[in-house]
């Protein structure tokens, strides 16, 4: 569905990220496993090895709070492949104390975790929008979370040590709305903007937390790693043009 399609993905290396480099890479296209460390993306080029994506992954380091090094990464990416038809916001960055209860959340690690999250999401849809249009198009998908759609269902934290950020709550409702500006200021352009927004995913959360969750959605309850992948693949393909601005939600019925 992806042939000859150049893809990058920042926070490619992350437990989301590599699994959409994955698919894009199995459905013929080129995915930029793009990370903040180097070594975490050629390490997860190495956990997807197959014969069957050989040549269809490459690794890069990028900082998305850092304008030069988004530049420097678009330039890299469409110098070594002659074009770049989307990117994908997959990035998760958070400092030492994200995490926290409300009432413990500080007011400068909430406005650096929001900076660093939403504000990296901006400035990469910013200048791959910029980039796009000036070549004739391209496609921007950022990772929403049912959470940036329904209030937080607080009962299910109960008697764990698992926390609901409210920062994580901030970022993901503001993407969305981000998504929907970037399509309506771009349309006309070619430049096209969509979110996706999972439910939990699976990774490694204590069995009281996944009790009461999975009771709040349809079978089998919380999302594998893996479920959204086809949904991307969609998205970025051919048969997807005509969707833009839109955001896509994949729960098993958890925001119901």
């Amino acid at each position: 569905m992806l042939n000859g399609k150049v893809v990058v993905v920042t926070g490619g290396a992350g437990l989301l990220g590599r699994r959409f480099c994955g698919a894009i890479a199995a459905q013929g296209g080129l995915a930029v496993v793009a990370d903040c460390s180097a070594e975490r993306a050629n390490a997860a080029i190495e956990d997807l090895g197959s014969t069957q994506l050989e040549g269809r992954l490459m690794a890069a380091e990028v900082d998305i709070t850092d304008t030069g090094s988004v530049l420097s990464l678009i330039r890299e990416v469409s110098t070594q492949f002659g074009h770049i038809d989307a990117v994908v916001n997959a990035a998760y960055p958070r400092n030492a104390n994200y995490g926290r209860r409300f009432e413990d959340v500080g007011f400068d690690d909430f406005c650096a975790n929001v900076g660093s999250h939403l504000g990296g999401y901006f400035l990469v849809s910013q200048q791959f929008a910029e980039y796009f249009k000036a070549h004739g198009g391209g496609h921007i998908v950022s990772l929403s979370s049912i959470y940036g759609v329904i209030a937080p269902r607080f009962e299910i934290y109960a008697d764990t040590a698992i926390t609901m950020p409210v920062e994580y709550a901030a970022i993901k409702s503001a993407v969305i709305h981000l998504t929907r500006y970037i399509a309506r200021y771009y349309r006309g352009t070619g430049v096209r903007a969509n979110c996706i927004s999972p439910g939990g995913i699976l990774d490694g959360q204590p069995q009281a937390f996944l009790t009461a969750y999975n009771a709040l959605a349809s079978p089998p309850g919380m999302l594998s790693p893996n479920d959204a992948n086809d949904l991307l693949v969609f998205l970025l393909s051919d048969g997807a043009a005509a969707i833009n601005g839109q955001n896509l939600v994949i729960d098993n019925g958890f925001g119901l």
